[in-house]
């Protein structure tokens, strides 16, 4: 499939059209109706399918990448603009997915059109109607994989799961872009482990479905989610130059104009798939997870990285394949010392850190992904000092520091760089201090149905860091008050 990419010097060029969005009648903040969004195994039953259908047609039949009712402009919206691994992932996406809305509105000429959403805690598989490969079929793009049942995971909506934004403890935003979003861009693949992701249809399903999970998790009190006229709300967010959104607005679905026709979350995980061309990990099929054996990997002391960052040692030139792996880190004596200060300092076992560091993370750094990598298929779990056999969902709360695939790579590197960093200080600080006589992370391999076999992915050095920033927010968000509304 072929993409008409765009600069975003020409974006910016061709993107005042967009102002007809600002006008379009639908765009009423506030409606005291808001329009149902439904599962696309309801959606598909009612008449605006086929406004769906053909809008997606139409538009992806315009090759004029600067006209707004050309599918390749919004792909070009997320490619310019959208936050990944970064603050305000959910709530510039809610916003994202809304504008799209309105267009398909306009291009079908159905101002009673809505996005549909796939709820793939119920069907794991991708819906029929986007994996017919016929040449007339809009919704088709070629993918890497069907089935997203081993992107599934629950502890997003765990109880003690509160705080929503990043850089609090038990945050849901962090947690459901480590999964199951990400894993099910990984999973599908193709196109959809790229920032070039909007292309496939499927894309905009999903993302409902995330936000239907947000706002699921959210009910009914908001939780830890910053009030509407919290600083964390101010300013507007942007999709192109004259298409904002204040920020404050994407607080609540409502006043969007819109609801989910289920917005229950998810308590568990739907019936195992059944497919000869769908292989479950052993970590999803018996209730042990096992610590990877290590592999072989030159070592890299520790070092001085900045002034606010020190190496506590490193693997070099790690490659990953099929096979999960370990890589045991080289901390000198020394550096267990401030890693433990860390560790106290988190845990609240000390009144101050006994270093200038505040927090730890993992980093993978000058990370390269091979053709068939990059064709997704599978994605990695990161864990720091899994013990060699732990209750997986055990391991999960207490080990896990995210996932590590072609799509979490296609993100920073869109950022400009070919480094991830895991945050790790909320771990480490679960962890017991006889645990940091060795510091050891593994990867996990997890495959979908399309997984590549061989060398997929190769990391020039993983390592644990400590950093001079704090881990939490130093100024969060003022608490809710009793006056604030969640409606």
């Amino acid at each position: 499939m072929t993409t008409n990419t765009l600069s975003r010097r020409n974006f910016v060029k061709g993107s005042a059209s967009a102002l007809a969005l600002m006008s379009f009648p639908g765009l009423g903040f506030g409606q005291t109706a808001p329009k149902i969004r439904l599962e696309w195994q309801q959606f598909k039953a009612t008449s605006h399918y086929s406004s769906f259908y053909n809008a997606i047609r139409t538009m992806r039949a315009n090759t004029k990448a600067s006209s707004r009712t050309s599918w390749q402009f919004w792909t070009n919206v997320h490619v310019n603009y959208c936050p990944h691994g970064l603050p305000y992932f959910l709530a510039w996406h809610r916003g994202y997915i809304y504008y799209l809305e309105q267009q398909l509105q306009i291009v079908s000429g159905d101002a009673n059109l809505t996005l549909p959403y796939w709820d793939y805690y119920t069907n794991p598989t991708i819906p029929s109607e986007f994996t017919d490969p016929a040449s007339n079929n809009p919704l088709y793009v070629p993918r890497a994989g069907t089935s997203v049942y081993n992107a599934l995971d629950l502890s997003p909506f765990a109880p003690s799961v509160y705080n929503f934004q990043r850089g609090t403890t038990n945050a849901f935003e962090p947690m459901i872009e480590s999964a199951p979003h990400n894993p099910v861009h990984n999973l599908i693949g193709g196109i959809m482990a790229t920032m070039q992701s909007p292309q496939d249809p499927i894309f905009y399903l999903h993302h409902a479905n995330i936000d239907r999970l947000w706002h699921a998790w959210a009910l009914p009190d908001g939780k830890g989610i910053p009030s509407s006229t919290s600083s964390y709300f101010s300013g507007s967010f942007t999709y192109a130059p004259n298409l904002t959104i204040a920020k404050s607005k994407t607080y609540y679905p409502g006043w969007l104009g819109y609801d989910y026709a289920n917005d229950t979350k998810p308590v568990v995980l739907p019936p195992q798939a059944k497919s000869s061309s769908f292989k479950m990990v052993q970590a999803q099929m018996t209730p042990t997870l096992r610590r990877p054996a290590e592999g072989r990997f030159a070592t890299a002391p520790g070092r001085a990285i900045s002034a606010a960052a020190r190496s506590l040692g490193g693997a070099s030139n790690v490659a990953l394949s099929e096979a999960s792996v370990s890589a045991r880190l080289p901390v000198q004596p020394a550096d267990l010392q401030l890693l433990e200060g860390v560790r106290s300092a988190a845990k609240g076992a000390g009144a101050q850190a006994t270093t200038t560091f505040k927090s730890v993370k993992v980093v993978a750094d000058n990370v390269t992904i091979t053709g068939a990598g990059a064709n997704g298929g599978f994605f990695y779990n990161v864990y720091l000092n899994l013990p060699d056999g732990s209750d997986s969902k055990a391991a999960r709360q207490k080990y896990f520091l995210g996932t590590l695939g072609a799509f979490e790579l296609a993100g920073v590197a869109h950022h400009g760089s070919a480094t991830l960093e895991f945050p790790a200080t909320e771990v480490l600080a679960n962890l017991d201090p006889g645990a940091l006589s060795e510091v050891t992370v593994s990867l996990v391999r997890v495959d979908g149905g399309g997984a590549p076999k061989g060398e997929v992915m190769r990391v020039g050095e993983l390592r644990v860091e400590l950093s001079t920033e704090p881990p939490l927010d130093p100024n969060p968000p003022a608490p809710r008050s009793p006056s604030d509304c969640y409606c």
